[in-house]
């Protein structure tokens, strides 16, 4: 049997950041045939589960590149990949050196998510906190009220390109941490960048969801960096025309557009949808 697992941002969602009307109904053909398919993104499980709802995503989902695994049924993770507050502080120097707010996400007790931050500098960072506010499956707190032992999951922020660059060039001297970065949504020419543990991946959270659920074969779909590990470990990957060059040169093939339909009509002739 084989699993279909879908990379978000620029991939299955258009530049809106919605679930298209024909990739809607292309996920509703897919599940009645009974074809198998989940996500793993960068963003977190409140930061998808709105959009997702309705699509049929039942089966276990992959987050914030593969740092966590969520069961939908049980409604909990089976699997999560930490940093302690101790592993990221050199990382805190850092973005206090180029004077950008990090956001800290960390998990706590009944899989309560809470983002942990210093006061935002610049309006970037002021809307960043009240996106995160408005978000009712997520609590903010201030960085001096973290615990010692907390349990931090990833580390998101937004800045001009020197600053994000500058943080990346830090993170690529630290063996347990690993650093993706990008342009922001936000425009004002912002780079976004999140950190999280080196030892999760998308590629190593898909491999293990292909064993769980006992799938012959896997097909994922990406357009970043931060595919290229699934693209490792997957029997077909195909990349939308506005993926990054690196993730053209490893796809299987290139398929359309993600603003228009390029996954879903993907799938429609793969699997011969009608």
């Amino acid at each position: 049997m084989e699993l279909v697992v879908f990379d978000l941002d620029g991939t299955l969602l258009n530049a809106n950041a919605e679930v298209s009307n024909y990739t809607a109904a292309t996920l509703r053909q897919l599940h009645r045939r009974g074809i198998a398919y989940t996500v793993a993104t960068g963003r977190t499980l409140h930061g998808a589960r709105d959009l997702l709802a309705g699509h049929g995503f039942q089966l276990p989902q992959i987050y914030k590149n593969g740092v966590m695994i969520w069961q939908p049924e049980a409604d909990r993770y089976s699997a999560e990949t930490v940093l302690t507050v101790v592993e990221i502080r050199v990382v805190l120097d850092a973005f206090r050196s180029v004077d950008v707010t990090p956001f800290i996400f960390t998990l706590e007790p009944d899989n309560e998510h809470v983002v942990y931050h210093a006061p935002p500098k610049h309006p970037a960072e002021q809307r960043l906190q009240k996106l995160f506010a408005d978000d009712r499956a997520m609590i903010l707190r201030s960085l001096v009220d973290m615990p010692q032992v907390a349990a931090i999951t990833n580390i998101s922020a937004l800045g001009s390109a020197e600053a994000i660059g500058a943080v990346v060039n830090l993170i690529r001297g630290e063996d347990h941490l690993v650093a993706y970065a990008g342009y922001a949504l936000e425009g004002e020419g912002l780079h976004w960048v999140d950190i999280h543990h080196s030892a999760a991946s998308k590629g190593d959270a898909v491999a293990q969801l292909k064993k769980d659920l006992g799938m012959s074969q896997v097909i994922c779909f990406g357009d970043s960096d931060n595919d290229l590990s699934m693209f490792a470990v997957a029997d077909e990957c195909y990349a939308p025309a506005n993926a990054k060059q690196v993730v053209l040169d490893a796809a299987t093939a290139v398929i359309g557009h993600h603003d228009e339909d390029g996954i879903a009509q993907c799938l429609r002739k793969r699997f011969d949808l009608k």
